[in-house]
């Protein structure tokens, strides 16, 4: 029943936009049919928020920059290589991270196995869970064969009743399963919705910050791909991670969106196993295991995730088309630069690839964005548009403009060193690259400016 103070808003569960009347239309995002009712309370002028109800609060008072430790220090490291690498090397105590997937992909698996780590390492872990009870995540640990003495499960959706046994359990981490179940009393919305993930994401931000508890959010996803609730639940949080992969592939990948406490884009890559998820140090070697050789279409491309060098195959096919008109279908790739690169060879180098089908894959079920593997995917298309295998050891990478030319990218020592320690031979680079490079007998390096020496060095 609505009490005085209360007022009704409908707001849009796609980006939070708020309004007095329903919309059809969100004027933000442009959302059809987003909008939905919501009772939200006004919050009193007097008392604490839920967060610091019964805890003690650390004292926050203005500070020299020169007297603030550094933070890298007071990383607790989980022993699990790829995950601590992806948060930028441990957890920083007082931080807040939210990782979303798809269903199924293998989060809950991931943070029961951190959980674990971290309770034999450190003290208690609390695991909250809204969707499954806790016999279903003690048959999972099973699974997992993990049996922590210091791990604490709590099936409650009560924002809360969760603050009361964090108060009396005192753990050093805590893992919410999932934002989205989660509700706090004070709002009469149901959970899920944009108020109630906004209000529990703040008061564990609070939390967090206030006592320096290292808190891990698992949110849901929608059809997109993208993390669902407001943007601004990515906002509040220091780190966001994306777990990815491919059901019909063993490996998954998870990517760091956000990151303020280490490098964005990083990537940790996993392999599921019954076992629960093991960890790929070396994910060149996973790409390239069923490389076919003396295959047109197929190069080896030196990319960079991260702080991490990859060696990675892309393979292109060219076919014709019976309607004359021919189709791009690019995945792994952005299908807008692979347009790009195609209307380039059609202008620089004279190829007629107008009437013909054009598919470009990276191999592995990994998404690459960066411009690096520019020169590789010109090779690819011109190595099936030509018929003509490139010799098997040989990697290139290099950023290729509208005009032709073949610019310079970061971290090409890095690249390299990947190369030669997967024992590739030659390697096609922008020539801006070149200085300053360090020797080394077992690569041959060939510098180029445009993509017709690139291709008459590759061919």
């Amino acid at each position: 029943m609505a009490t005085k103070g209360d007022r009704t808003i409908f707001a849009c569960q796609t980006c939070g936009h708020q309004s007095r009347k329903w919309l059809g239309r969100c004027p933000d995002c442009g959302g059809w049919n987003t909008f939905a009712e919501e009772r939200e309370r006004v919050a009193p002028k007097t008392g604490s928020g839920v967060a610091l109800r019964g805890m003690a609060r650390r004292e926050v008072r203005p500070r020299p920059f020169t007297e603030i430790e550094p933070q890298d220090e007071s990383r607790e490291l989980t022993g699990i290589d790829e995950f601590d690498r992806v948060l930028g090397g441990g957890i920083v105590p007082g931080s807040l991270v939210l990782i979303g997937g798809e269903p199924g992909i293998g989060k809950s698996t991931l943070l029961s196995q951190v959980a674990d780590r971290l309770s034999g390492l450190y003290g208690k872990v609390l695991y909250v869970s809204g969707e499954e009870s806790d016999r279903q995540i003690k048959l999972r640990g099973e699974r997992l064969g993990i049996n922590p003495a210091g791990l604490f499960l709590l099936p409650e959706t009560s924002l809360e009743r969760i603050f009361e046994e964090i108060d009396r359990l005192r753990p050093m981490a805590v893992i919410l399963d999932s934002v989205q179940t989660v509700y706090s009393e004070k709002l009469e919305s149901a959970p899920g919705s944009i108020s109630q993930v906004r209000e529990v994401a703040g008061q564990f931000l609070v939390l967090a910050k206030s006592i320096g508890l290292p808190v891990f959010l698992i949110g849901h996803v929608t059809k997109e791909g993208a993390i669902a609730g407001p943007k601004a639940l990515e906002h509040i949080v220091d780190t966001v991670l994306y777990f990815e992969g491919e059901r019909h592939h063993q490996h998954r990948i998870l990517r760091a969106a956000k990151n303020r406490f280490g490098a964005a884009n990083e990537l940790g890559i996993f392999e599921m196993t019954g076992r629960g998820l093991i960890g790929v140090p070396n994910p060149s070697e996973l790409f390239l295991g069923e490389r076919p050789v003396g295959a047109s279409g197929s190069v080896v491309v030196a990319a960079m995730e991260g702080t991490r060098p990859m060696l990675v195959e892309l393979q292109a096919l060219v076919s014709s088309s019976r309607f004359g008109t021919g189709r791009r279908t690019a995945q792994g790739v952005e299908m807008n630069r692979v347009v790009l690169l195609v209307a380039m060879l059609e202008k620089r180098l004279g190829f007629q690839l107008s009437g013909d089908d054009i598919f470009v894959n990276l191999v592995g079920g990994i998404s690459i964005e960066e411009p690096a593997i520019d020169l590789g995917i010109v090779a690819a298309v011109t190595s099936s548009f030509r018929n003509i295998p490139l010799h098997p050891r040989t990697v290139v990478f290099g950023e290729v403009g509208l005009a032709g030319e073949v610019r310079a990218t970061s971290h090409a020592a890095v690249r390299l060193r990947e190369a030669a320690r997967m024992g590739f031979e030659r390697v096609v680079m922008p020539a801006s690259n070149l200085t300053g490079l360090p020797e080394d007998d077992r690569v041959e390096l060939i510098g180029v400016r445009s993509v017709t020496d690139a291709l008459d060095a590759i061919f």
